[in-house]
């Protein structure tokens, strides 16, 4: 048995930088494999490619490039804030993530990227933004 487009596949993962880093891993404590079905968009399109033809219980490793991933970074995306405009006794630190709400209600996750004197940027690209992506692979199970 092969996976293939809408298939439900149950998947151990572990997602790793060029240099190594580990960024995600289905295996560590408390983490369970994903589950999930190909081709409704639930995950970056690369990685739904990497497992089309994997067979039960095979591992591999799949390369990302990053327009399969979380493309390139936008710096349409950044935009500097006033401090005023952030929550009440917080003390803005780079890296320290947020939440917006757009008007229609929908929530956006922010990171601070930048401290300055009154105010702080703020990135709303995805923190994998512009890098490519390693992934190791093994399908568990096939629906």
């Amino acid at each position: 048995m092969q996976v293939k487009e809408n298939n439900t596949v149950k998947v151990n993962y572990t997602g790793k930088l060029s240099d190594g880093q580990i960024f995600d891993s289905s295996e560590g404590e408390g983490r369970e494999p994903v589950e999930f079905t190909l081709g409704q968009g639930q995950l970056i399109p690369g990685f739904e490619k990497g497992l089309i033809d994997m067979k039960l219980n095979e591992k591999k490793t799949i390369t990302i490039p990053k327009a399969e991933a979380y493309g390139e970074v936008r710096e349409d995306l950044k935009q500097e804030v006033q401090k005023a405009e952030l929550p009440q006794n917080m003390e803005p630190e780079v890296g320290m993530g947020l939440v917006s709400k757009t008007p229609d209600g929908q929530e956006m996750n922010l990171r601070i990227v930048e401290v300055k004197e009154e105010t702080v940027v703020i990135d709303a690209n995805h923190p994998l933004a512009g890098k490519d992506l390693i992934f190791d692979l093994e399908v568990l199970e096939i629906k």
